[in-house]
């Protein structure tokens, strides 16, 4: 068995495997909210019952994420509202993040100007600092978090405020935001038409930087971390970039396309399609030599690269003559990134830049 607290910030970025359900391998899950537990008001399948029962197994919970809009409490109400049992001192948003960095920088006790809603207002209450929505009251810091109240009346308080000499510290740079509707702006978005008005780049908090799984963890209190996340270059960049296995999920962002064809910064350790992936065992892909061919195989399933493509054992070369979406088992696609990501390193110590031809890939679990 592939040992389940071996860190990828130290160890190849391969895929791993744990004869453990994830939620016993580990003591504490850092989950991401918008992808991973909902999608905006809708909700994602199998979530609230593997949560709960990763609970249940003796699992520490910290719910980490990006949205800066809402305080503590109201992301356990909306947890609630898709029947996710947590309380408030296990929400760690950028929003905290982004206070508790600040509080690095200037004095406690300072005015700062909030480009946001009650999340990052309540971040800033809480690390003692005053706060305000007017560049005229001479803030000397602008904490910038997504809220759909955001407008450009606010953005451009926090403008005025910045060319003044205000430091701007960003809750996160996340571009998109997931929705029910498919994916709206970001706060990161809103950032950069700051940053393009003021010509100032902004100190950030959130994922993709290490900063907040670290912070979120030393309040969790565990010590065998295990980061869920749905988007690849923000919250499993970050994860790497913090020593901790990822468990990636096909409910958000990042699809098993990007997922197979990811640079090692942004590889996962576990994949699933959800997040039964806490609760089950987690096959280790071997690499294995048949007929004088090799193989990447993860439960029965076996995957290769042939020339620029990928090969199943079971099925074939993975194409799409239709050039619809190629439907595959969950191990599977296990296999494919496992074999996928060991080309593409191998690619890259010859000097070589690696580049897969892969169509779309719909992936099935039982």
């Amino acid at each position: 068995m592939t040992q389940p607290d071996q860190s990828p910030a130290t160890a190849p970025a391969v895929l791993l495997g744990s004869e453990q359900p994830l939620c016993t391998a580990y003591d504490v899950a850092l989950l991401d909210l918008d992808g991973v537990c909902f999608a905006g008001e809708a909700r994602v399948p199998y979530a609230a019952d593997n949560v709960n029962a990763a609970r249940a197994a003796g699992m520490r919970l910290s719910f980490v994420t990006n949205n800066a809009s809402r305080a503590p409490q109201t992301v356990v109400d909306k947890l609630a509202a898709n029947d996710i049992a947590a309380e408030a001192s296990e929400i760690f948003s950028a929003a905290m993040d982004a206070a508790a960095m600040l509080a690095e920088h200037i004095e406690p006790g300072s005015t700062v100007l909030v480009l946001g809603g009650d999340g990052v207002r309540q971040a800033l209450l809480d690390e003692g600092f005053h706060v305000t929505g007017s560049a005229q009251d001479r803030p000397v810091a602008v904490v910038q978090g997504w809220d759909p109240a955001v407008d450009w009346a606010l953005l451009s308080e926090g403008v005025y405020a910045i060319n003044a000499g205000a430091l701007h510290v960003a809750t996160n740079l996340d571009a998109t935001l997931p929705t029910e509707r498919g994916f709206a702006l970001g706060n990161g978005s809103l950032v950069a038409a700051v940053v393009s008005a003021s010509g100032k780049e902004p100190l950030a908090g959130g994922k993709p930087f290490p900063g907040i799984y670290t912070r979120a963890l030393k309040r969790a209190g565990g010590t065998r971390p295990l980061a869920v996340g749905d988007r690849l270059n923000t919250d499993h960049v970050g994860a790497r970039a913090a020593g901790i296995p990822g468990l990636h999920v096909l409910t958000g962002v990042s699809d098993a396309r990007d997922v197979i064809t990811a640079p090692a910064t942004e590889r996962p350790s576990f994949l699933h399609t959800d997040l039964r992936g806490l609760t089950e065992p987690h096959p280790e892909p071997v690499r294995v030599v048949q007929d004088g061919q090799e193989w990447w195989q993860v439960g029965s399933r076996r995957a290769r690269v042939v020339g620029s493509g990928l090969e199943l054992r079971e099925e074939g070369p993975v194409t799409s003559p239709d050039g619809g979406p190629v439907r595959i088992d969950l191990d599977s696609y296990r296999a494919l990134a496992a074999a996928a990501w060991d080309w593409a390193d191998a690619q890259k110590d010859r000097g070589e830049v690696p580049e897969l031809d892969l169509p779309q890939i719909e992936v099935v679990a039982p």
